[in-house]
């Protein structure tokens, strides 16, 4: 079953002083599964790498993106519908956190990997009761 990426885990991939850093590292290091980022994220982790590491760190996320290290999980109209929804409920979540919800409920997936545990935290998916989040 392949990962979902929420923002803060590909931040701290490229912030060796990231507190989530080493654990995100670990996690992932010698996993096979595929690593979904979806494209409501890119903007976001784009300008978090840019405006705090750089514009090299910036080129070499998108350089992965390119290789397809990380595959781009693309943003469906049954998602937009969901991430209405989902901003009504959870008014806190915002737009992207949002997204990456209505994705994994229409991938079914357990897990989001996420630094983000105050928001992920209150979601309860249609899919299960609460989603894994990892790591």
């Amino acid at each position: 079953m392949p990962l979902l990426l929420d923002t803060g885990p590909i931040y701290a991939l490229a912030d060796a002083d990231d507190a989530w850093h080493d654990l995100v590292l670990e996690f992932l290091d010698g996993r096979d599964e595929a690593l979904l980022v979806p494209v409501t994220v890119l903007p976001e982790v784009a300008y978090l790498l840019r405006s705090r590491l750089g514009e090299k760190v910036e080129r070499q996320f998108v350089g992965s993106l390119a290789r397809r290290e990380l595959a781009i999980e693309p943003l469906q109209p049954g998602d937009v519908e969901r991430t209405e929804k989902l901003l009504e409920r959870y008014p806190d979540l915002g737009f992207v956190d949002c997204s990456v919800v209505a994705m994994a409920e229409r991938l079914r997936l357990a897990g989001i990997v996420t630094t983000d545990r105050r928001h992920f935290a209150q979601v309860r998916p249609a899919h299960r009761p609460a989603f894994d989040l990892l790591p």
